[in-house]
């Protein structure tokens, strides 16, 4: 199958540093709850949650791709992920209070 978007979410678990890693900041969670809201809402796109290695910008806590278009989002908790679904995927607008600012 062919997607039209890819959700990238930062999985990476690091050990023996003082940061935290998104992998230890609910990264599988995410993708659990990605995978189950992409099944629970419709949605025209095919769009598939995928794990990720970092995606280098740790400081912002955990952290979630969203390609083709390259949006990224910070700071995601589980709770967050039917809003960026419904709103990203759906209704085709940004969750602007999770984007990254560049």
């Amino acid at each position: 199958m062919i997607f039209d978007i890819h959700i990238f979410v930062c999985t990476n678990q690091r050990s023996g540093h003082e940061r935290l890693s998104c992998g230890e900041e609910h990264g599988l969670k995410l993708v659990a709850e990605f995978k189950k809201q992409l099944k629970e809402l419709k949605t025209d796109a095919t769009a598939r949650a995928n794990k990720s290695g970092c995606l280098g910008i740790c400081d912002f806590g955990p952290t979630v791709a969203i390609y083709p278009e390259g949006t990224f989002y910070v700071g995601v908790k589980t709770e967050d992920v039917k809003e960026i679904v419904e709103c990203h995927l759906i209704k085709k607008t940004k969750v602007e209070r999770l984007l990254l600012k560049k």
